[in-house]
């Protein structure tokens, strides 16, 4: 295992995500990690809290990512506690699907076969073990991939090469003048984040010491410098400086085995806590009880109380973003708030210390138990879609509330009946997970009640879906000897229309629709809609292969039903088996129609299985009308979907003699040749591509739309002032044009020559002269911005 050391810049910045702030420095070591990523399997930067790591990673990625024609793709680990989900947390970050009766690694290696691809696994070090052996284990088997790993200790693997990262060089004392603040990273990145909160804010004669002293005492680290730069929001410099003389003298009273930037660290942390209102100290312990974010509504019900009204806590939550604590992120029009892992340890530390702990995670816990009631009971309607995808974004919060459940003393019942009510979050995106928390809830919470006869019938599904017919029917037999002591007629349809479903999967299609019809029976008497749509789907879908008319009624009835709620899911299912039914009887215009409409469905869903049938019945159509070369491109995409699914597709299996048939005629029209060809084109498509295709749709462009008004990798600023240079203006014309100050300007050609590589301005000048529409006067104004914040690289 070699060590590269290196010394310099960049870094994590206090409670910023790194993406939103400019990289300061660390040329040397951008540098060499390329260099490294070019010739080691595994590179793992590593450092103390703050230093940067993360940032240096993310740049290093995305400029040595034409390298990775397989991609590069971010794996964060700070929300992941449980290091036996190292595996599967790798796989859904990769959009390997996870959920089949083959072990998660021999999943993830297939996906990974033969492609050149750069994994990305950031804060390793709270399950240190788990990363090395996954890593040691994926870059044994698959000589094509790389992995770059942040860490505060190396994964300790053979082979690793190691870059460790030191903090920014700090300028030299007064009287020595080696390194002249004006050319400290330190100095350059307080500066940058000071003029980001106060915008007159500049590095002059006068203050140009006290911010050195500044940097120094916080020993370079950037996410100390950049913390103390927010503080100018309130105090003067010369005042941060003064209160962080008072701080530092805390570290004496620290344990001299530790290292100092580690006690620096926690000083400044505590300093930071210290300048918070009493109201933002008690909301940052409290947020700390959450797992990969929250959003206002979380932070309303968990948090308040004891100090804070829950109408405090949107100023809380703004002054706490403000200062840098909270992390702000909108996707899709949601916006979330989370934490640094150093931040939330912290956070943890003293709620733990306050004698809350207990409280808050009964609260978080509380929360999430009535997050997954009202998903499963409103699972059926119009909010379907968006239940699933609110399960999704809380999916670290939801484990954390089921192992809380699950450790806590006379609590387990309580995880048993979030576990049954999130089956479908389980058996859509997590089916290894979720099979493990079945498993686990089961084994803690024995009462024979309704909580675990709804338990069991769900946990039969899931065994099912991963061709466990033994566990299945041992757990149908248990649910059924409570529900029919209890008479619980909800779940004795579950059970027959489960019943039914592992007679389809042991391939007895008779005994599993009578099954599916004493299920239909049971929840029509009962009136439960989701119960029936799912036995009409069924059995509409059985009795179209079988070519019976009884089909097409029972696929309207269910569609009827849907549409009455509004729902989605099941409303695809009905129409794929009205699809198979109109190809049954020659209507392929109305087949199509349909199947289009429910492959759209359940492709946004991330449904393999609805969307494997989908591909296969327009295989099927494509055959049938004499659409060979298309029929054989659709039957490769069927492959690579029914590869994904896994053994879920057991309840289905019986359709396979169709997609024999139609394999069969196509490589007889083509040619065993041509057959092998166009099989492999279509499972080359990605998910997106057999969708358009299927649907006779263009395929969606791969690139990425340029950002407008800049030129990569510059943003819009840096592209003006970039154009600024190749007219020939000196910094002060700059500065002037701009009306920025004359050491901001500099700050910003000083970028991009680290962006371009580049050591002089006429080199800026000739490259911006050979970029299409980017010569000086091409275009109007360009507004500043930011590149768009991105975790996925």
């Amino acid at each position: 295992m070699t060590t590269t050391r290196t010394e310099g810049a960049g870094g994590g910045p206090g409670g910023l995500p790194a993406e939103v702030t400019s990289f300061v420095g660390r040329r040397h070591e951008l540098g060499e990690l390329k260099r490294l990523l070019g010739t080691a399997h595994v590179v793992t930067v590593i450092g103390a809290g703050g230093v940067g790591k993360t940032r240096l990673a993310l740049r290093a990625a995305e400029e040595v990512r034409r390298s990775f024609p397989g991609g590069v793709q971010l794996v964060e680990l700070a929300a992941l506690g449980d290091p036996g989900l190292v595996t599967q947390a790798v796989g859904e970050a990769l959009s390997v699907t996870l959920c089949s009766a083959r072990p998660p690694l021999d999943a993830l290696v297939e996906r990974l076969r033969d492609r050149q691809t750069l994994i990305v696994l950031d804060n390793c070090e709270h399950i240190l073990a788990a990363c090395a052996t996954l890593v040691d284990t994926l870059v044994r088997a698959l000589p094509g991939l790389r992995v770059l790993a942040t860490s505060r200790q190396a994964l300790g693997i053979d082979g690793e090469r190691i870059v460790e990262l030191a903090p920014l060089p700090t300028p030299s004392p007064c009287g020595d003048r080696a390194v002249p603040p004006g050319e400290s990273d330190a100095v350059r990145l307080f500066a940058e984040r000071a003029a980001a909160v106060v915008p007159e804010f500049e590095v002059t004669g006068e203050n140009e010491e006290v911010v050195a002293e500044i940097c120094r005492r916080l020993d370079g680290v950037p996410l100390a410098i950049e913390m103390a730069a927010v503080r100018l929001r309130a105090l003067s410099a010369r005042q941060v400086l003064e209160r962080l003389d008072d701080r530092f003298r805390l570290l004496t009273g620290g344990s001299r085995a530790a290292l100092p930037r580690q006690r620096t660290l926690r000083a400044l942390f505590e300093w930071s806590y210290e300048l918070c209102t009493e109201q933002e100290r008690l909301l940052w312990q409290r947020v700390s009880v959450f797992a990969g974010g929250l959003d206002l509504e979380a932070a309303e019900h968990v948090c308040a109380g004891d100090g804070i009204a829950p109408e405090e806590v949107l100023e809380i939550v703004a002054g706490l973003v403000d200062k840098s604590v909270l992390l702000r992120r909108e996707c899709h029009g949601m916006v979330r708030y989370g934490l640094l892992d150093t931040v939330q340890q912290f956070g943890r530390e003293l709620l733990a210390a306050s004698g809350d702990e207990a409280t808050l995670h009964r609260r978080h816990r509380d929360y999430y138990r009535k997050i997954t009631s009202r998903a499963w009971a409103e699972l059926f309607g119009a909010g379907q879609q968006a239940w699933v995808q609110r399960l999704r974004r809380e999916h670290a919060n939801l484990r954390k509330a089921l192992d809380w459940s699950l450790r806590e003393p006379g609590e387990a019942e309580t995880g048993l009946a979030m576990t049954a009510e999130l089956l479908y979050h389980w058996s859509g995106y997590h089916l290894s997970e979720g099979s493990g928390w079945f498993d686990r809830s089961l084994a803690a919470a024995k009462k024979p009640g309704e909580a675990r006869a709804h338990a069991l019938w769900a946990g039969a599904w899931m065994a099912l879906l991963q061709d466990d017919h033994a566990t299945a029917c041992a757990r149908l037999e248990e649910a059924a000897e409570i529900a029919g002591r209890l008479g619980l007629r909800v779940t004795l349809g579950y059970i027959a229309f489960l019943t039914g479903m592992t007679a389809v999967c042991a391939g007895d299609l008779e005994t599993g629709m009578r099954g599916y019809e004493e299920a239909a029976a049971a929840h029509r008497a009962i009136g439960n809609p989701i119960g029936m749509a799912l036995a009409l789907n069924r059995l509409s879908m059985a009795n179209a292969f079988l070519g019976r008319p009884v089909a097409r009624d029972l696929g309207e009835e269910c569609v009827a039903l849907c549409d009455l709620y509004g729902e989605g899911w099941h409303r695809a299912y009905a129409l794929l088996a009205l699809a198979i039914d109109a190809w049954r009887r020659g209507d392929m215009r109305a087949a199509r129609e349909m199947s289009d409409e429910s492959l759209r469905y359940v492709t946004t869903a991330g449904d393999q299985i609805g969307m494997g049938i989908n591909l296969e019945l327009h295989a099927w159509l494509a055959a049938a009308e004499r659409e060979y070369e298309r029929a054989a491109r659709l039957l490769g995409a069927v492959r690579t979907s029914w590869q994904a699914a896994g053994s879920r597709l057991g309840e289905f299996r019986y359709m396979s003699v169709c997609h024999d048939e139609c394999a069969a005629a196509t490589s007889e029209a083509l040619g065993e040749r041509g057959f092998r060809a166009e099989t492999g084109r279509g499972a080359a498509l990605t998910r997106e591509e057999a969708l358009a295709y299927a649907m006779r749709e263009r395929a969606p462009a791969r690139e990425a739309t340029p950002h407008e008004g800049r030129i990569a990798p510059l943003t819009r600023r840096e592209t003006e002032i970039a154009r600024l240079v190749a007219e020939g203006l000196s910094n002060k014309d700059i500065a002037g044009r701009l009306t920025i100050s004359q050491r901001t300007a500099e700050g910003h050609i000083e970028h991009i020559l680290d962006k371009l590589g580049f050591k002089s301005r006429a080199q800026v000048a000739a490259w911006i002269m050979e970029q299409p529409d980017q010569r000086p006067g091409a275009d109007g104004q360009v507004s500043e911005g930011r590149t768009p914040a991105t975790r996925t690289i």
